[in-house]
């Protein structure tokens, strides 16, 4: 590739691209909360979640010191993430707070760039995220999900037209601001039926004495704020024209 070629590709990838049509913001809302809402949706677009959710788990075991042993994603779009160090302490507390909250604050990141109009960028980070998880998975559904959902990102990123790729990254971005939100009701339930008594609220209330219902409620509260920042960011092209109106 050229000197130009390869400055057009990184003017490409860092350029603000036009701002999208607003009813392309209120459409891909509403497509991203029914791919939440409808059960027999949320059964395939889940496995979304849970790659972000293990790959939460993943990135603040590597920050807090651990090392990682490695990643599962399974059909009934559970997962496991592995890693090695103290049983006890900060590194493994935040570990294990990273997995519920982590959906949701990619999903107020992708906002964040999208209010810039950065959604080539975002597209092109979200493909060098999943193949550094690749990396890490450990079995062979797991490394199906991963290549599946990198491919459609990347296909899109390369090849769609720019109002494709705005529709694409919006939907994506709402999905997991809502997504982040509905596995907290479904731990609690399963808790609540006595279930999951290994779930990541029981470990933490193992290691801090706190009771696992709070931190439940700590997901909860995270994951709304982050729902409520993100809509704040993706609708921020609305604000001057509504400060005008008032």
């Amino acid at each position: 590739m050229s000197i130009d070629g390869v400055s057009d590709l990184w003017d490409q990838l860092l350029g603000a691209q036009p701002d999208p049509p607003r009813a392309l913001v209120l459409v891909t809302a509403v497509a991203g909360f029914l791919a939440v809402a409808i059960t027999v949706v949320w059964r395939v677009t889940r496995n979304a979640v849970t790659i972000a959710h293990e790959g939460g788990h993943a990135l603040i075991a590597l920050l807090s010191g651990r090392k990682l042993k490695g990643i599962r994603l399974e059909f009934d779009t559970s997962g496991l993430t592995l890693s090695a160090g103290r049983p006890t302490g900060l590194g493994m507390i935040l570990t294990l707070l990273g997995g519920y909250i982590a959906p949701s604050l990619v999903g107020v990141l992708g906002a964040w760039l999208l209010g810039g109009n950065r959604i080539t960028l975002l597209l092109w980070l979200a493909v060098a995220l999943l193949l550094l998880m690749l990396i890490n998975i450990r079995n062979f559904f797991g490394v199906i999900s991963l290549v599946v959902t990198g491919a459609i990102v990347f296909a899109v990123s390369w090849y769609a037209s720019a109002q494709v790729q705005a529709a694409f990254a919006y939907a994506g971005v709402w999905f997991l601001l809502f997504g982040g939100v509905r596995p907290v009701f479904e731990l609690q339930r399963l808790r609540s039926r006595g279930r999951m008594r290994d779930s990541d609220a029981d470990q933490l209330a193992r290691l801090t004495h706190l009771p696992a219902l709070f931190w439940v409620g700590v997901f909860l509260v995270v994951n709304l704020l982050a729902l409520a920042t993100g809509a704040f960011l993706l609708a921020g092209q609305w604000l001057p024209e509504l400060s005008a109106a008032v």
